[in-house]
Protein backbone atom coordinates (compact mmCIF):
# COMPACT_ATOMS: atom_id res chain seq x y z
CA UNK A 1 0.00 0.00 0.00
CA UNK A 2 1.24 3.45 -0.87
CA UNK A 3 1.91 6.04 1.81
CA UNK A 4 1.06 9.33 0.15
CA UNK A 5 1.22 12.85 1.50
CA UNK A 6 -0.57 15.87 0.08
CA UNK A 7 1.70 18.87 0.59
CA UNK A 8 0.41 22.39 0.10
CA UNK A 9 3.11 24.79 -1.01
CA UNK A 10 2.74 28.58 -0.68
CA UNK A 11 4.81 30.85 -2.90
CA UNK A 12 4.69 34.00 -5.01
CA UNK A 13 4.27 33.77 -8.77
CA UNK A 14 3.45 36.29 -11.51
CA UNK A 15 -0.23 36.57 -12.43
CA UNK A 16 -0.77 35.41 -16.03
CA UNK A 17 -3.17 38.27 -16.83
CA UNK A 18 -1.83 41.30 -15.00
CA UNK A 19 1.83 40.29 -14.63
CA UNK A 20 1.80 41.33 -10.96
CA UNK A 21 3.08 38.98 -8.29
CA UNK A 22 0.44 37.09 -6.33
CA UNK A 23 0.57 34.58 -3.48
CA UNK A 24 -0.66 31.10 -4.40
CA UNK A 25 -1.01 27.83 -2.55
CA UNK A 26 -0.80 24.67 -4.65
CA UNK A 27 -1.15 21.01 -3.69
CA UNK A 28 1.41 18.36 -4.65
CA UNK A 29 1.37 14.65 -3.88
CA UNK A 30 4.49 12.91 -2.57
CA UNK A 31 5.07 9.20 -2.03
CA UNK A 32 7.04 9.01 1.22
CA UNK A 33 7.31 6.80 4.27
CA UNK A 34 6.93 9.53 6.91
CA UNK A 35 5.88 13.15 7.30
CA UNK A 36 9.53 14.07 7.77
CA UNK A 37 10.53 12.36 4.53
CA UNK A 38 7.66 14.09 2.70
CA UNK A 39 8.87 17.47 3.99
CA UNK A 40 12.45 16.65 2.97
CA UNK A 41 11.31 15.66 -0.52
CA UNK A 42 9.37 18.93 -0.90
CA UNK A 43 12.52 20.93 -0.23
CA UNK A 44 14.51 18.68 -2.56
CA UNK A 45 12.05 18.52 -5.51
CA UNK A 46 10.26 21.88 -5.59
CA UNK A 47 13.20 24.22 -6.42
CA UNK A 48 13.18 22.66 -9.91
CA UNK A 49 9.58 23.86 -10.43
CA UNK A 50 9.35 27.03 -8.34
CA UNK A 51 11.72 29.96 -8.63
CA UNK A 52 12.25 31.92 -5.46
CA UNK A 53 11.21 31.20 -1.92
CA UNK A 54 8.38 28.89 -0.92
CA UNK A 55 6.94 27.50 2.29
CA UNK A 56 5.03 24.38 3.22
CA UNK A 57 1.54 25.43 4.26
CA UNK A 58 0.43 21.93 5.30
CA UNK A 59 1.19 18.24 4.99
CA UNK A 60 -1.47 15.59 5.42
CA UNK A 61 -1.78 11.90 4.63
CA UNK A 62 -3.73 11.23 1.46
CA UNK A 63 -5.95 8.16 1.29
CA UNK A 64 -5.45 6.95 -2.26
CA UNK A 65 -5.23 3.20 -2.79
CA UNK A 66 -3.49 3.61 -6.13
CA UNK A 67 -2.12 6.28 -8.46
CA UNK A 68 -2.57 5.90 -12.23
CA UNK A 69 -0.30 8.40 -14.01
CA UNK A 70 -0.34 8.80 -17.78
CA UNK A 71 1.59 10.62 -20.47
CA UNK A 72 -1.35 12.47 -22.02
CA UNK A 73 -3.25 13.76 -18.97
CA UNK A 74 -3.07 17.25 -17.55
CA UNK A 75 -5.41 17.12 -14.50
CA UNK A 76 -5.62 14.76 -11.53
CA UNK A 77 -8.99 13.15 -10.82
CA UNK A 78 -10.15 11.37 -7.67
CA UNK A 79 -12.09 8.26 -8.68
CA UNK A 80 -14.11 6.23 -6.16
CA UNK A 81 -14.36 2.56 -7.14
CA UNK A 82 -16.48 -0.07 -5.38
CA UNK A 83 -15.76 -3.79 -5.36
CA UNK A 84 -18.12 -6.60 -4.46
CA UNK A 85 -16.37 -8.90 -2.00
CA UNK A 86 -17.70 -12.17 -0.62
CA UNK A 87 -16.64 -13.19 2.89
CA UNK A 88 -15.94 -16.90 2.50
CA UNK A 89 -16.41 -17.63 6.19
CA UNK A 90 -19.89 -16.12 6.51
CA UNK A 91 -20.94 -16.15 2.85
CA UNK A 92 -22.02 -12.51 3.00
CA UNK A 93 -21.43 -10.05 0.20
CA UNK A 94 -19.79 -6.80 1.15
CA UNK A 95 -19.11 -3.68 -0.91
CA UNK A 96 -15.63 -2.20 -0.43
CA UNK A 97 -14.71 1.24 -1.78
CA UNK A 98 -11.30 2.62 -2.67
CA UNK A 99 -10.15 6.00 -3.95
CA UNK A 100 -7.82 6.04 -6.96
CA UNK A 101 -5.97 9.08 -8.28
CA UNK A 102 -5.91 9.25 -12.09
CA UNK A 103 -4.11 11.67 -14.42
CA UNK A 104 -6.41 12.36 -17.36
CA UNK A 105 -7.52 15.07 -19.76
CA UNK A 106 -11.22 15.06 -18.73
CA UNK A 107 -13.76 13.10 -16.67
CA UNK A 108 -14.54 10.57 -19.41
CA UNK A 109 -10.82 9.96 -19.93
CA UNK A 110 -10.42 9.46 -16.15
CA UNK A 111 -13.16 6.81 -16.14
CA UNK A 112 -11.66 5.07 -19.21
CA UNK A 113 -8.16 5.04 -17.66
CA UNK A 114 -9.55 3.73 -14.37
CA UNK A 115 -11.34 0.88 -16.14
CA UNK A 116 -8.21 0.05 -18.13
CA UNK A 117 -6.05 0.22 -14.99
CA UNK A 118 -8.43 -2.06 -13.08
CA UNK A 119 -8.49 -4.87 -15.64
CA UNK A 120 -10.15 -3.60 -18.78
CA UNK A 121 -13.61 -3.56 -20.34
CA UNK A 122 -16.25 -6.10 -19.47
CA UNK A 123 -15.03 -6.70 -15.91
CA UNK A 124 -18.12 -6.55 -13.71
CA UNK A 125 -16.29 -6.99 -10.39
CA UNK A 126 -16.14 -3.25 -9.73
CA UNK A 127 -18.00 -0.06 -10.55
CA UNK A 128 -17.01 3.59 -10.73
CA UNK A 129 -19.12 5.56 -8.23
CA UNK A 130 -17.63 9.04 -8.34
CA UNK A 131 -15.17 11.13 -10.34
CA UNK A 132 -14.05 14.61 -9.36
CA UNK A 133 -11.17 16.89 -10.25
CA UNK A 134 -8.60 17.52 -7.52
CA UNK A 135 -6.42 20.57 -6.87
CA UNK A 136 -3.27 18.40 -7.07
CA UNK A 137 -0.73 19.86 -9.46
CA UNK A 138 1.76 16.97 -9.68
CA UNK A 139 2.72 13.60 -8.19
CA UNK A 140 6.25 12.69 -7.08
CA UNK A 141 6.71 8.91 -6.74
CA UNK A 142 9.20 7.52 -4.25
CA UNK A 143 11.42 6.02 -6.96
CA UNK A 144 11.88 6.70 -10.64
CA UNK A 145 10.32 3.75 -12.49
CA UNK A 146 13.51 3.28 -14.55
CA UNK A 147 15.60 2.91 -11.37
CA UNK A 148 13.14 0.89 -9.26
CA UNK A 149 14.46 -2.43 -7.94
CA UNK A 150 12.65 -5.61 -9.03
CA UNK A 151 11.41 -6.24 -5.49
CA UNK A 152 9.38 -3.16 -4.46
CA UNK A 153 9.21 -4.36 -0.86
CA UNK A 154 13.01 -4.19 -0.67
CA UNK A 155 12.74 -0.56 -1.74
CA UNK A 156 10.25 0.22 1.05
CA UNK A 157 12.49 -1.10 3.87
CA UNK A 158 14.51 1.33 5.98
CA UNK A 159 17.69 2.48 4.28
CA UNK A 160 19.95 0.68 6.73
CA UNK A 161 18.48 -2.70 5.72
CA UNK A 162 18.12 -2.10 2.01
CA UNK A 163 21.26 -0.15 1.05
CA UNK A 164 23.00 -3.21 -0.37
CA UNK A 165 19.95 -4.14 -2.49
CA UNK A 166 19.27 -0.75 -4.08
CA UNK A 167 20.94 0.39 -7.29
CA UNK A 168 23.48 3.16 -6.83
CA UNK A 169 22.05 6.47 -8.05
CA UNK A 170 24.38 9.01 -9.56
Amino acid sequence: MLTLFECKIRYVKPDEHSGKDKKVTEAYLFDALTYTEAEERVYKEMPEYISGEFAIASIRKAKYAEVLPSEDGDRWYKVKVSFLWVDEASGREKRISQIILVLASDIKDAVDKTIAGMGGEGDESFEVNMVMETPIMDFFPLFDKDKLPEDKEVARRPATEADADLPKLQ
